[in-house]
């Protein structure tokens, strides 16, 4: 994938991201920012913050439990330690970062 490709992905996905998370019910705040860096923020102060990286064509996950990398394969975006699809993966990592339940899915 060229790095056009990489950026129009990542760009949706993160859109994608911004509306599963407007359409939730939980209590939490966000914002994307220039350079394609979304911000959520809970209620109890912390912050998840997904990222795309060009570089290596991956979006970055930083979560209280830790970093993780999400690289496009086929149509979806997937972990590149345990193969988890991002949108599952950022729905359990944001519900144990809430304290209560967060579907982006």
């Amino acid at each position: 994938m060229d790095d056009k490709e990489f950026n129009r992905l990542a760009d949706t996905t993160l859109a994608q991201i911004e509306a599963a998370l407007e359409a939730s019910d939980a209590d939490l705040d966000f914002e994307l920012q220039h350079g394609g860096v979304l911000e959520i923020e809970f209620a109890n102060g912390s912050k998840i913050i997904v990222n795309k990286h060009g570089v290596a064509k991956e979006i970055w996950v930083a979560a209280k439990s830790g970093g993780f990398h999400f690289r496009r394969e086929t149509d979806h975006w997937v972990d590149t330690r345990d193969n988890s699809e991002l949108f599952n993966k950022l729905s359990a990592l944001a519900t144990l970062q809430a304290g209560e339940s967060v579907k982006l899915n």
